[in-house]
């Protein structure tokens, strides 16, 4: 089986924000790291090159692929935010509905800047995110 990429790293998150080109991205990212520790109660930790995460757990698919990955987290990339919300976006139309200007794919939501989109409505996701991840039996 491949080795999985996507592990938690000891580079510096702030060394990493810094590093990110657009100001508003850099700020967007601080914006989301205050708001996932106070859901978590876990500090940031890089995953892999460019995703910050918050918490960590274990999984283990049917197919036999298992691994641990961060509970919820971001990445600030060049097109746009990834906001990783684990608990399958399906489950939550009614709220995508009122979140603002986003692309969503199965377990990430894409936003070009937080000014787009309802923080109250991105906070309640990512809360039920979390609760899903925690209570899910892997």
């Amino acid at each position: 089986m491949a080795e999985i990429k996507t592990k938690a790293t000891k580079v510096s998150v702030d060394k990493f924000i810094k590093s990110v080109l657009d100001k508003q991205k850099q700020e967007d990212s601080y914006k989301l790291i205050d708001m996932m520790k106070k859901i978590t109660k876990a500090e940031p930790v890089m995953w892999g090159p460019s995703i910050i995460g918050f918490g960590k757990y274990h999984y283990k698919y049917e197919s036999g692929h298992e691994g641990d990955i961060c509970i919820t987290g971001f990445s600030p990339r060049k097109a746009a935010i990834s906001i990783y919300v684990m608990c399958g976006l399906e489950r939550n139309r009614e709220l995508l509905k009122k979140l603002g200007k986003h692309k969503a794919a199965k377990a990430c939501l894409y936003v070009k800047r937080l000014e787009d989109i309802d923080m109250k409505v991105l906070k309640e996701l990512v809360v039920e995110s979390v609760k899903y991840v925690k209570t899910k039996k892997w």
